[in-house]
């Protein structure tokens, strides 16, 4: 059960807003129209298809990575993507509403 549980979203959870609050980034994957209707206060915005080519600026920041979107489908595509490309503390935040 425990697989399935954390494949589906039903893991260990996590207080995303601590770690925002002690100084993660939080990137919003949705699109900049999305975005511009709403988002949490100081917040990046780059959407999903633009994840892959910012791999670098998002290193950059040093800091834990929180990606959010509408839903949170979105943002657990980005925390895939970043994690594949070697960045180990990034947080599935879900919808930019559940943490703003």
């Amino acid at each position: 059960m425990g697989f399935f549980s954390s494949l589906f979203g039903g893991g260990n959870k996590v207080d995303v807003k601590s770690i925002i609050e002690n100084g993660a980034i939080v990137i919003d994957v949705r699109t900049p129209g999305e975005f511009a209707g709403g988002h949490v206060k100081g917040s990046v915005n780059i959407p999903l298809d633009k994840i892959q080519g910012n791999i670098s600026k998002i290193k950059g920041y040093k800091k834990p990575i929180v990606v959010c979107c509408a839903s949170g489908m979105r943002s657990s595509n980005a925390k895939r993507v970043l994690i594949k490309n070697g960045l180990e503390e990034v947080y599935d935040g879900g919808s930019w509403m559940s943490i703003g």
